[in-house]
């Protein structure tokens, strides 16, 4: 873990962090599974967790305000449990992580998202709010994988994403408000759970591409597992409990799972 984050100091409920830290915000949705096929349960769980994916931690408090499951164009609700956490490792201090289940119960592409509360920032001065999708398919129906679902911010893929190798380049296009982002940051971070990967250097943790004048973006997957991309908006200002305002940094993720190649074809 970067030096920065071990010597965070906790101050009442918030987390402060050195400005100078390399490392981003990610807020993980990850579901139990993101294909089911013919002959598997149908029930998934998934958990929201507002963290630093590469490097395990710290993680941040929030609250979901508004979640749900898209498919065909309907959307049905999610019911949270809340859960306690440590911000750090070993630390007394605690944060608010959420676990859910859902049945599918017909086929089709799912659109699993959570729009969370905004999260103050003390170190870059800026609210921070990030709307986040993942995919689930659901008995061979893959239409509609492609389309957006009406969020404020969302990234939609250009490559299936829920049939990913490791080693595909995946692609995808960032709107707000319904209209492409042009020549924003795309932050892209591997959730590194047990910490398997030890970045050579911290400008290592968070990759950064960024999105051409038509919105668009794309990244070559290196190796399997669970992969963030958060585009990095602008959402307005907001009033904090100091009666100043502060800027809030709108942000669209998407997470997607790699998977392994095949050990024949390596």
């Amino acid at each position: 873990m970067n030096k920065v984050v071990k010597s965070a100091i906790l101050t009442g409920s918030v987390l402060f962090l050195s400005a100078s830290l390399a490392n981003a915000h990610f807020l993980l949705l990850k579901p139990s599974t993101d294909n089911i096929e013919q002959g598997r349960s149908p029930r998934i769980s998934l958990v929201a967790k507002f963290t630093h994916p590469m490097e395990g931690g710290p993680n941040m408090d929030f609250k979901i305000i508004k979640s749900g499951a898209v498919v065909d164009g309907q959307k049905f609700p999610l019911h949270w449990r809340s859960k306690l956490i440590p911000a750090m490792r070993r630390s007394k201090h605690k944060v608010h992580m959420y676990e859910t289940t859902f049945t599918i119960r017909r086929p089709g592409v799912y659109q699993f998202y959570v729009d969370p509360s905004l999260y103050y920032e003390p170190a870059e001065e800026k609210f921070i709010k990030q709307i986040t999708k993942v995919y689930v398919e659901a008995y061979g129906m893959e239409e509609g994988w492609d389309k957006p679902i009406g969020l404020k911010a969302e990234i939609v893929p250009l490559i299936k994403p829920f049939a990913i190798w490791e080693g595909n380049t995946f692609r995808g296009r960032v709107y707000f408000n319904g209209k492409p982002a042009a020549n924003i940051d795309v932050e892209v971070e591997y959730l590194n759970v047990g910490h398997r990967v030890k970045p050579p250097a911290d400008a290592f943790i968070t990759q950064v591409v960024k999105t051409d004048e038509n919105g668009y973006f794309e990244y070559t997957i290196p190796w399997a597992g669970w992969w963030g991309f958060s585009a990095i908006g602008y959402g307005g200002k907001h009033r904090y409990k100091d009666g100043k305002e502060y800027p809030i940094e709108l942000d669209a993720v998407l997470w997607v799972k790699a998977y392994p190649k095949p050990r024949r074809v390596r």
